[in-house]
């Protein structure tokens, strides 16, 4: 091998010549390369030397690998490939030439690099190499300001095995290897990415690897796309776009660029290599762009869209913009079929399984959805659609029930996710059970029936009823406003009903109602639902509503009137082949009438039963519970009034064992009824009055001089009257009464008891009493005045309550008392047995004391069992002027004056006896209570504090009433100042004197006896 192979003494030799020649010139090489050095050059070390090394490697045409490392305080750098020539070295020595045309390097210029690190490098090859040296140039021109690489010796040296060539050079001082070699490990991998023929790049103890398979460039790992543009190449990473880079020429430039992939292009740039000139056309190079994209998978294409912002750089902004334009003018947005992005449709709602849904039916609708992906695709002419203008979209689709279902399932998330508020979504079409597709969900059914059901609904087509497909019912159906119904739901609902409503209207005009028919009895045999009586059914003589039929086997025909059933009676009977296909529970629950049916009313029907076979309707209604229980309403009052029991209403008649109501009323005959029904139905266990009805019969009776009636049953009637509270003005007061001595007289010439000692005074025969008259005390001793016994609503509504409790209850005292009789299925009931008649406690017995009895033993008035046990006796009904001290006190509240007698008298017409009788009494000698010795006695056994003031005792007391003397055992003076007790000195008269002052007068027996037998023992025996 020569010892210049090159030729570098004569390259020397020109240089030298030159500069001699015209001392400026090498002023302008010294200047020009300090420029190359600290400008355009500037940090571009590696970058020189990779693109030479993949310059060598295409000449030799196998891709090479370039090794860098560091020996001796020496940047080595190594490469495989084409060896250094003798144009070579010329165009290293050059600062204006370039040895490799049509490659990507500039052997030459771009070599000025290595002066960043070095002033003595040396280029080794297997043909030969050449060094350039600061310092010998100095020495061959005579100064110390000189260009490096315009001088180049020969040098002898060997390239290390397996390379080519190998770039040497010794390291300034004060450059870091460590730093400079950890910058070059930075820039490999673009660079492998840039120079295709370079293979493999070795840095220290690190290696890079660059393969190709089609299209995807891989560099150590990292997998890149590629696209071949006019004169240049598009790149992205596989992993995700870039965010930031510069334009590559095909070297790294200073132009920096915003788009999502490298554009590697082989463009003009100025001598620096560092920006591209002025004018140069790079729109060419945005036409391979879209195609780029199309390499991307789809979900991530709209990476590749120009983010919104300002360019980073003129080249940035015009390379963005005609981007921008091929993206909406080419295809590359995954839809059915690839589609530009002007014009294109992107749903704002994250979800692919919608999309895939829609894309059958939205025009030019792209594979990707969301908010993100609906704005960065609105740069390039694609249009938000929002899920409202889907649903407008939708509507009118015709789609199987299954593919709504499949959308269901793609919206609920979004609305789970309010990606999407439930009024976008109100429209939304909803397939039908009768194979309608209709707009809405709301007020729709999500019904769960088989399909023979859901074919006869549809077929019945009732308007407004909407049954979802059951395939396609979904959870996002019920949260728009469907509803989930059962078989009651749907007999519930508004369309439905108005349907039955008109059924009879539409069978008759001919419309076929049979589908609307066997829905409604199919959906009544799973549930039971009222107000279904106007559907229409078969009868015997036409459609009818079901509430105007009868079963052909009711046993309501056996008690009906024959008439209920003429042309224009309101019963017929259901067709009785019709009949026979159905179940009689859903017939009945219809409103097929079986049996008596109860309402909110009470039991209807009843006023169809013929009169002779009412006690055949009463064992129906007494078989079954809810008609039994009814009874106790106002359906068991009206039995009483309208029912026929051999001629008779039942509350005209008395049961057989009702012997408190002897005289009366009359025993019910024999008519095959139980006791307990017959009760229920109104005939009599006990004396009630209810209404003036009521109150005008006992009147009538009680009048009656036909009836024999005991005096006990009198006062009794009389009292319930007295005590019923009605209306009276409302009541024709009765001709005649009935006294205490059982008489019948004109009502003219009788007066009402309400003061007990006036009866002393009155014939018996024209006496008519309230039992109990007079139980008056006084209210704490030491104190005038005297009270209604017990309280004031003792006065008159305890009266009233003894009275209903006697009547079994109020004005509904006939079902008070019924519901005391229990259903004979009534397993709690029946345990106790029946209820005996009368239960409210034994007749009151009336017995006059010795005044009115005329003498005798004192009697008892009001001995029922409500008033002698469990509460005070009932009250007299006397009058505040009974104690001129003040009105009477009560014990408690309640309504007070007037009482019973004066009740008694009002709805008779009749006076009071104490405004007719004025009496004068004779002289007797006063004795206050305390010294009365018996007296003492009695009260102090009894527990009795003394009362105020004492008594006027006379031997025998006379009291001249209109001039005619009468006997009395006692008396009360009422026109005195403090009202004036006067008695007969005997133990009757003491007896009821004390007992009434002392507000004892249900005592007055028991003083009377202890004052004949003053010892302890008269209480014990």
């Amino acid at each position: 091998m020569s010892s210049d192979p090159f030729g570098t003494e004569a390259l020397r030799a020109a240089v030298l010549r030159a500069w001699a020649d015209s001392p400026t010139r090498l002023t302008e090489d010294t200047n020009a390369e300090r420029d190359l050095r600290v400008g355009a050059y500037r940090d571009r070390l590696f970058v020189e030397l990779a693109q030479n090394a993949a310059d060598a490697a295409l000449a030799a045409g196998t891709p090479g690998t370039l090794r860098v490392s560091v020996v001796d305080g020496e940047l080595r750098v190594a490469n495989t490939g084409a060896p250094l020539d003798a144009r070579g070295v010329a165009s290293l020595s050059s600062l204006r030439a370039s040895a490799k045309e049509g490659m990507v390097g500039q052997f030459g210029v771009g070599f000025a690099a290595v002066l960043a690190v070095t002033s003595e490098p040396r280029v080794i090859s297997r043909t030969g190499g050449v060094a350039f040296s600061e310092a010998r140039t100095r020495e061959a021109v005579g100064r110390d300001d000189v260009p490096v690489l315009r001088l180049p010796w020969p040098v002898e040296e060997q390239v290390p095995e397996g390379f080519d060539t190998e770039v040497r050079l010794p390291l300034r001082k004060g450059v870091d290897v460590s730093e400079l070699l950890a910058r070059l490990a930075d820039e490999v991998e673009d660079l492998l990415l840039v120079l295709p023929w370079l293979a493999r790049v070795e840095v220290a103890d690190r290696v890079w690897d660059r393969s190709e398979v089609d299209g995807v460039v891989e560099v150590s790992g990292r997998r890149w796309l590629t696209q071949e543009a006019p004169g240049g190449l598009w790149a992205v990473p596989v992993d995700g776009p870039l965010t930031a880079d510069v334009l590559h020429a095909p070297t790294p430039t200073d132009e920096r660029m915003s788009l999502p992939a490298r554009l590697i292009a082989h463009v003009p740039l100025e001598p620096s290599r560092r920006r591209v000139l002025p004018g140069t056309e790079l729109a060419v190079f945005a036409e391979s762009y879209p195609a780029l994209v199309r390499q991307l998978p789809p979900e991530r294409r709209s990476e590749m869209v120009p983010r919104p912002g300002f360019p980073l750089s003129e080249v940035d902004a015009e390379l963005r913009d005609a981007v921008v334009r091929q993206l909406s003018a080419q295809p590359w947005l995954p839809g059915r079929e690839e589609l530009p992005g002007s014009g294109a449709r992107v749903l704002d709602v994250e979800s692919p399984e919608l999309v895939d849904l829609l894309g059958e039916v939205v025009p030019r609708l792209v594979s990707l959805s969301g908010p993100e992906v609906a704005r960065v695709l609105s740069a390039v002419g694609a249009d938000p659609l929002g899920v409202a203008e889907v649903v407008e979209v939708l509507t009118g689709l015709e789609r199987p029930p299954s593919w709504w279902r499949s959308l269901y399932d793609a919206l609920l998330p979004l609305l789970e996710a309010h990606s999407v508020q439930a009024d976008e979504l109100g429209a939304l079409p909803v397939p039908l059970a009768d194979g309608r597709t209709l707009p809405g969900p709301r007020g729709a059914f999500l019904f769960g029936g088989s399909e023979e059901l859901l074919d006869l609904l549809a077929e019945a087509e009732v308007v407004g009823l909407r049954l979802v497909h059951p395939e396609a019912a979904h959870p996002l159906l019920e949260r728009l406003g469907a509803k989930q119904a059962e078989s009651a739901d749907l007999l519930e609902a508004p369309a439905l009903r108005e349907a039955v409503e008109r059924s009879v209207e539409d069978a008759l005009s001919g419309l076929d109602t049979r589908p609307l028919v066997d829905a409604v009895l199919r959906l009544v045999s799973e549930t039971s639902v009222e107000g279904l009586g106007a559907l229409a059914l078969p009868g015997e003589d036409g459609w009818r509503r079901a509430d105007e039929l009868l079963l052909p086997t009711s046993p309501l025909l056996d008690v009906f009137d024959p008439e209920v059933f003429t042309e224009d009676g309101p019963f017929s009977l259901l067709d009785e082949d019709f009949a026979s296909r159905w179940p009689r529970g859903a017939l009945v629950a219809v409103g097929v009438v079986d049996g008596f049916v109860v309402t909110e009313d009470g039991i209807r029907d009843l006023d169809l039963v013929a009169d002779d076979a009412w006690p055949a309707a009463l064992r129906l209604l007494a078989a079954e519970r809810e008609t039994w229980h009814a009874l106790a309403g106002p359906s068991g009052e009206w039995l009483a009034r309208n029912a026929v029991l051999a001629g008779r209403a039942p509350a005209e008649w008395r049961l057989p064992d009702a012997d408190g109501l002897v005289g009366l009323y009359d025993p019910v005959p024999d008519v095959g009824v139980r006791p307990e029904v017959l009760a229920v139905a109104g005939v009599r266990a006990e004396l009630v009055v209810a209404d003036l009805e009521d109150a005008a019969d006992v009147l009538d009776r009680l009048g009656d001089p036909e009836r024999v009636i005991a005096p006990g049953l009198v006062g009794r009637a009389y009292r319930a009257v007295a005590a019923a509270g009605l209306e009276w003005q409302e009541l024709d007061p009765p001709e005649r009464v009935r006294t205490v001595d059982g008489s019948v007289v004109a009502a003219e010439q009788a007066a009402v008891l309400d003061r007990p000692w006036l009866a002393a005074v009155w014939p018996a025969g024209r006496l008519v009493a309230v039992p109990e008259v007079g139980s008056v005390r006084r209210v704490g001793a030491g104190r005038p005045g005297v009270a209604l016994a017990g309280s004031a609503a003792e006065g008159l509504a305890a009266e009233e309550r003894s009275a209903r409790q006697l009547a079994g209850g109020g004005p509904a005292g006939l079902g008070a008392r019924r519901s005391a009789v229990p259903f004979a299925g009534d397993a709690d009931l029946a345990s106790r047995g029946p209820a005996a008649p009368g239960a409210g406690g034994p007749a009151v017995p009336f017995a006059g004391d010795a005044g009115l009895a005329g003498g005798g033993s004192a009697g008892r008035f009001a001995g029922d069992a409500d008033l002698a046990s469990g509460g005070p006796a009932a009250p007299f009904a006397g009058d505040a002027d009974l104690a001129p001290g003040g009105p009477a006190e009560h014990a408690s509240g309640g309504e007070g004056l007037p009482g019973l007698a004066e009740r008694l008298a009002e709805v008779l017409d009749v006076p009071v006896l104490s405004e007719l009788v004025s009496a004068s009494l004779p002289e007797g000698e006063y004795v206050p209570w305390s010294e009365l010795t018996a007296i003492r006695l009695v009260a102090e056994l009894l527990d009795i504090p003394f009362p105020d003031g004492g008594v006027v005792v006379h031997e025998e007391l006379t009291v001249e009433v209109a001039g005619v003397k009468h006997d009395a055992p006692w008396w009360v003076d009422s026109g005195r100042f403090h009202g004036e007790h006067h008695a007969a000195d005997t133990p009757e008269g003491l007896a009821r004197a004390f007992a009434w002052a002392a507000g004892r007068w249900e005592d007055r027996h028991l003083i009377a006896a202890l004052l004949e037998e003053p010892d302890p023992l008269t209480l014990l025996t």
